[in-house]
């Protein structure tokens, strides 16, 4: 066994091509030192697309959880990191995003390993993470309160940020050091500190990025790491000293989340499920409509909380539309993550591989693909192929439920009315999408959907400085933009009433 290579070690980079591939072992993080677990529960990480063992990640034990709790809760209570000016913290946050951008290319090989998403889009997401950090540096620069002159000769009313304390960051599997970054720095800038639990199914590259947070400087106890599945995140949740605990993840783990916050009445941020319906007009440009609904459906292997995977279609343009996508769904190369030709790659495992298939078995037409793939190529995998489920209707399972794959549904309407019942009539409110050159029926639309965000003429169209997040089962709460800097802090108001000397 041995564990992640340094950063200089580049030839040792994780490839599927490497004939000298060994598993690793992973250790969690404490006082920007590694902490070698004292668990005897170990996962076992099997890479989706061939089956290799890829890691061992150690369950972190009852006492290790406590202390990367105690060393953030110290950090915060008697540290230097919430009192440290804007500018320095600034600082290091741009370092981080720096060493982020020089170890791009292990980062990314990790994740596609463990995900089992195509390199070309989890590079992408490499870089954005970065991006984040820099981003998220300048809104800790700008930050500012208010105050308040009106109330009187002798009264003044300042009402100003503070970081909300100690974070718990909860990340799932599909984005693993993107949705990192997508809450750490944002929580760093406002002057919290935070303790990491990534997925046991992706926890390599949160590991690297721990070196990459003590190499940049941090002080001690700023950012801690523990690892395991989910009865490490419920004790993150559970703890006293955790003030808010931010999770991405299922909508089902999500209600776990919020019972056991209950007992300690901390704050939370949830960004969970999402069944985004993805609404085409007669007048849509139909061309750009069938770019944006297979982007929106197979990104990330469909694995993904904004896939645009409900397609809404008007019944004058169905028949060239689903025409225009099956063709495009069936010359999807699917296969090797690594191999840069690939546009969707495995399933994170065999039981999701199963759950997919369950919806497609409940589909009264498979319009294209529906099966897992086999052969030398697919063997040791979990594979299946971009799929288009046609006449669904919303008694079926595969219109209501997130199924998390490379599987699109589709459904006709012929009325904006009905469209927008249709849309509205789920459980979850992530995101929608809107096709029509008709501004005043995009922009109608987009203000009737139930969802945090909408989309008009493009698809997961997703960017740093805009908020992230949904309504109804999809969540609490926003990413990114101005407001996933403020979800880290508490506003706190002070009176002062002063007297003038005659």
């Amino acid at each position: 066994m041995t564990t992640i290579p340094a950063a200089e070690s580049r030839s040792d980079r994780p490839r599927r091509q490497s004939e000298n591939r060994s598993p690793r072992t992973l250790h969690g993080t404490i006082d920007n030192r590694e902490v070698v677990s004292s668990g005897s529960n170990i996962f076992e990480r099997h890479a989706p697309a061939d089956g290799f063992l890829a890691s061992y990640v150690p369950s972190s034990s009852p006492s290790e959880i406590a202390g990367a709790i105690r060393s953030a809760r110290t950090a915060f209570d008697t540290g230097r990191w919430p009192d440290m000016p804007a500018d320095a913290r600034a600082q290091l946050l741009r370092r981080l995003a720096d060493l982020i951008d020089r170890d791009r290319e292990l980062l990314a090989a990790l994740d596609a390993e463990e995900v089992g998403a195509p390199i070309t889009s989890v590079e992408a997401d490499i870089a954005l993470a970065a991006e984040l950090c820099r981003y998220a540096a300048g809104l800790g620069m700008s930050s500012h309160g208010d105050l308040v002159t009106n109330l009187g000769p002798s009264y003044t009313g300042l009402i100003v940020r503070q970081p909300v304390g100690v974070v718990g960051l909860i990340i799932p599997w599909n984005f693993p050091l993107l949705i990192i970054c997508q809450k750490l720095p944002f929580a760093l800038a406002a002057g919290c500190t935070a303790v990491i639990k990534p997925s046991e199914f992706t926890s390599s590259s949160a590991v690297h990025f721990m070196s990459l947070v003590a190499e940049a400087g941090f002080p001690e106890g700023t950012v801690n790491l523990v690892l395991g599945r989910g009865d490490v995140g419920e004790a993150l949740t559970a703890s006293p000293e955790i003030d808010l605990v931010s999770f991405t993840g299922s909508t089902r783990t999500g209600r776990r989340v919020k019972q056991v916050a209950a007992v300690t009445n901390k704050r939370l941020h949830l960004e969970l499920g999402g069944k985004a319906a993805t609404i085409v007009f007669g007048d849509a440009d139909l061309e750009s409509a069938v770019n944006g609904i297979v982007h929106g459906a197979t990104f990330n292997n469909g694995e993904c909380c904004v896939a645009q995977s409900r397609l809404l279609v008007h019944e004058s343009v169905r028949e060239e539309l689903l025409a225009g996508l099956a063709e495009r769904f069936a010359a999807l190369c699917t296969g090797d993550p690594f191999d840069r030709d690939t546009q969707v790659g495995p399933l994170i495992h065999e039981q999701h591989l199963e759950r997919a298939l369950s919806f497609v078995a409940d589909a009264p037409t498979v319009l294209v693909g529906g099966k897992k793939l086999t052969g030398d190529r697919y063997s040791a995998g979990h594979f299946l192929a971009p799929t288009i489920l046609a006449d669904i209707e919303p008694k079926h399972a595969s219109f209501r439920e997130e199924i998390f794959a490379p599987v699109l549904t589709a459904t006709t309407f012929k009325t904006a009315e009905e469209a927008v019942a249709l849309a509205n009539s789920v459980d979850y409110g992530l995101s929608n999408s809107v096709w029509s050159k008709n501004i005043d029926t995009a922009l109608g639309l987009a203000q009737r959907l139930q969802s945090g965000m909408v989309f008009v003429n493009t698809s997961i169209d997703v960017q740093k400085n805009m908020p992230f997040g949904g309504v109804k089962a999809s969540g609490v709460g926003r990413e990114m933009g101005q407001a996933g800097f403020d979800e880290f802090t508490e506003l706190k108001t002070i009176a002062i009433r002063t007297r003038f000397a005659v």
